[in-house]
């Protein structure tokens, strides 16, 4: 019977950091996603003045929930490709279950005069 418990106990302990990852990494691209999306929506001269490295601050929509708010940490790096081009990778960090640290990142290009006008006009 010894046995039985302990063994149902490891595999509860398993489940658990398994429900936490899943849970976690879910919520990281919902974040990542969010913010990629809102980047879409601006203009060449706002993304242009983005510093090359910065913290970002999450959405409300994410932090009205103090364990997604305190948990998660969200970077974004930008970097110049060409006078017309951008990469923008966001980056975001937490702390699992079991306190290992984890990170999941998106990276996506922005083309100062939409992405079909740079590939065809090359200006």
């Amino acid at each position: 019977m010894a046995l039985g418990i302990a063994t149902s106990i490891t595999v509860m302990q398993r489940g658990f950091t398994m429900l936490d990852s899943a849970r976690n990494i879910t919520t990281a691209g919902e974040i990542i996603t969010s913010q990629l999306e809102q980047v879409r929506m601006l203009d060449w001269a706002t993304v242009a003045a983005y510093p090359a490295d910065e913290a970002v601050s999450l959405d409300s929509v994410f932090t009205g929930s103090a364990s997604v708010g305190n948990r998660f940490r969200l970077t974004r790096t930008v970097t110049s490709l060409s006078a017309a081009m951008l990469q923008i990778t966001f980056t975001i960090a937490w702390n699992s279950y079991d306190g290992r640290r984890q990170t999941r990142s998106m990276t996506t290009y922005y083309a100062r005069f939409g992405i079909h006008d740079y590939i065809y006009n090359g200006s």
